[in-house]
């Protein structure tokens, strides 16, 4: 019985393996890593290996095994053809997450022409929660205001697409913040 629970305890360890060498290669793919990881992957398919002639009389163990060797088969056929993509040139690196999309001059006229209101609203609004708050002190002025609105809009951006934001404020812990949320 000790056997069967040492088989097990390292299928547990050879599937989260998988795991993060899956994770690792795409964010290799992505950009964020620099290097393949190439090793990581080598030791795994020789940790497989050291099964393949073993007899494992535990049909469940068994089965386990196989799909975990299966899917790595999978993932190695998955990788060995992006890299080869790469090296033809015919991946594009899906950096949409990473970086920011660039929109052309023309896009972002009308946009700022709506947010100047926005920008002001927002501004005497915080100054009049200051004020009920009881803080002292000038409110941001509204070039700071402008500037924090475009990082936060930049920031969602990146992280949940082009889906439009509303900023509102919010003085619910005594202190004045602007508050982003999503439209739905």
């Amino acid at each position: 019985m000790d056997e069967r629970h040492t088989l097990g305890y390292e299928l547990d360890e050879i599937q989260k393996q998988i795991k993060e060498l899956e994770i690792r290669y795409e964010q290799y793919f992505a950009g964020v890593e620099k290097r393949e990881p190439f090793q990581d992957r080598k030791n795994l398919a020789r940790r497989l290996r050291q099964y393949t002639n073993r007899r494992i009389v535990w049909t469940d163990l068994k089965f386990r095994y196989q799909g975990l060797t299966s899917r790595f088969m999978s993932y190695s056929h998955y990788w060995d053809r992006i890299l080869r993509l790469i090296d033809e040139g015919k991946y594009h690196r899906h950096t949409s997450k990473t970086t920011a999309p660039s929109l052309p001059a023309t896009a972002t006229q009308p946009a700022t022409a709506s947010s100047r209101a926005e920008v002001e609203r927002l501004q005497s609004e915080l100054a009049a929660a200051r004020q009920a708050c009881g803080l002292s002190g000038a409110a941001p002025s509204i070039s700071k205001v402008a500037a924090f609105l475009d990082s936060q809009r930049e920031k969602i951006r990146q992280r949940y697409g082009e889906n439009p934001v509303v900023f509102s404020i919010d003085s619910s812990d005594g202190k004045p913040r602007i508050k982003v949320t999503l439209k739905k």
